[in-house]
């Protein structure tokens, strides 16, 4: 007869974490921003061995058990490995067909001199809700406007700040980023459910940034804004720009708006891109080829490897060539294998008992639903600290909480959002993060220098607790009776 399974201590439960933070440690200072090609994914499988072996041999759990959790785990997040792949598409092609570079064009024509800190968070606001991804806005215009805030006048910290504030707004916001699909999945909420919840703290939290942003740019004196109209120059030599482009995305928010689903609006969107591709940029097409011939089996090998390859396009300005530079499908395959990893650690964690164990520290002070989201936040802020990436701590505060939410009632829509406000937007505020590390090194702006004016990575934790207590758009059924019930 089987040897029932032991309830894990807290100490037992927290050596695999303990282990996995102090390998990522390492790795983290060995590959620096390069550790999500592999050394992250090589730790997270030597940790899950570890947590396998506790579990079978000290908690006494079947291995059978600790397997199935863990292909539980992967089959829930099969669709979205699929929306990754579909992102890899989008991105390529919405930039390659003069989607994005048109978005950058027109924001830098309206941007104010006094004004320049509002106006830089919100470009680049929409150049990553474009993207999906504030580590590409930062590297690419996020260089750029640096430079131009330096040239106004503007001290380093803020211009960081506002870059920084804007990118991680639109990483949050936007369907094509690899950490709002993370968050949706592993909560088992719809990506635009997901997405469309995240408004009520995510939008107030960047009012408030321009706000601070505003008040900042008045104080101080007029400068010359040249670099401004040199890089919108750039854009306009190697790219048709052109209002027509903008179709793309206004079809693409209405079928959002629509609620189709995500795959579909991402591959409708995707085919829609390439068209206008093929229309309105041939010449960057043939470049992509890199055949000479302008035959059709030239533009369309250049629009496939748009969809699928990294691309590289040569505009004689640096900052632009990296920001045209795509990865297409293949770009999201290290995103994807950390997922899995990621899901194989968690799964052992589940199935041996040792996140339950760990949850019930935060449990102790969940009183309502205030405590219940501090919790949460609080956690999610630690495991970034601990873990120092992103995606793991997302995977794991989500695993942590996730029965707690539907046990008292929630829905999941209010885990995934809480995860992301307390996880997505403070990863670059941690020096020792893959986020904080990378953005430092691009910008060449020291984490501590710009931490405190990143206003809206700031402000977005505290708004998700302040939401929480006022109950806003936040529902708990009862038990069988789909009854909401007043908690605080």
């Amino acid at each position: 007869m089987a040897e029932k399974p032991r309830t894990p201590s807290i100490a037992i439960a927290l050596l695999p974490v303990v282990t996995l933070v102090l390998m990522l440690a390492v790795a983290i200072y060995i590959f620096r921003g390069d550790s999500l090609g592999g050394a992250s994914q090589i730790v997270l499988l030597t940790a899950t061995s570890i947590c396998s072996l506790i579990a079978v041999f000290h908690c006494k759990v079947r291995w059978e058990e600790i397997e199935g959790q863990i292909a539980r785990n992967i089959h829930g997040i099969a669709p979205s490995v699929i929306i990754l792949l579909l992102i890899g598409t989008l991105s390529g092609s919405w930039m390659v067909s003069g989607v994005v570079p048109s978005l950058i064009y027109y924001g830098l024509q309206v941007m104010q001199t006094d004004l320049f800190l509002a106006a830089c968070c919100l470009l680049c606001s929409i150049v990553s809700v474009m993207t999906g991804s504030s580590w590409t806005t930062i590297a690419t215009i996020g260089i750029a406007l640096i430079g131009i805030g330096e040239a106004q006048g503007f001290r380093t910290g803020w211009v960081a700040g506002a870059i920084i504030s804007g990118a991680y707004f639109g990483d949050k916001m936007s369907p094509l980023s690899d950490t709002t699909v993370l968050a949706a999945s592993v909560t088992d909420t719809p990506l635009f459910t997901h997405i469309r919840y995240m408004l009520y703290t995510t939008v107030p939290s960047l009012l408030v940034a321009l706000v601070v942003f505003s008040v900042a740019g008045f104080a101080r004196e007029a400068a010359d804004a040249s670099r401004i109209t040199a890089f919108s120059e750039a854009l306009r030599d190697s790219f048709h720009i052109t209002p027509w482009l903008m179709i793309v995305p206004i079809v693409t928010g209405i079928l959002i708006a629509r609620k189709t689903p995500s795959i579909v609006v991402l591959f409708a969107s995707s085919l829609l891109a390439g068209l206008f591709a093929l229309l309105f940029q041939p010449g960057v097409l043939l470049e992509i080829s890199g055949i000479a011939d302008r035959g059709i089996i030239a533009y369309v090998k250049g629009l496939l490897m748009t969809f699928y390859d990294s691309t590289q396009i040569q505009t004689g300005d640096e900052a632009l060539n990296a920001l045209v530079s795509t990865r297409g499908m293949a770009g999201m395959l290290n995103t994807i294998w950390l997922i899995i990893c990621a899901m194989c650690f968690g799964g052992a964690m589940t199935a041996s008992g040792m996140l339950g164990s760990i949850t019930r520290i935060f449990l102790r002070f969940m009183r309502g639903r205030t405590s219940m989201v501090a919790s949460t936040v609080v956690s999610g802020l630690s495991l970034n600290i601990c873990t120092a990436d992103q995606f793991i701590a997302i995977i794991l505060n989500s695993e942590m909480f996730k029965e707690v939410y539907k046990r008292r009632g929630f829905e999941s829509r209010l885990l995934s959002r809480t995860t992301e406000d307390s996880v997505t937007v403070t990863s670059v505020l941690i020096p020792w993060t893959t986020c904080g590390m990378t953005q430092a090194t691009i910008l060449g702006v020291s984490t501590w220098t710009y931490l405190p004016y990143c206003v809206f990575n700031i402000v977005s934790p505290l708004m998700s607790v302040l939401v929480a207590a006022t109950g806003y758009k936040i529902v708990r059924k009862g038990r069988g009776t789909g009854n909401s019930i007043a908690d605080s």
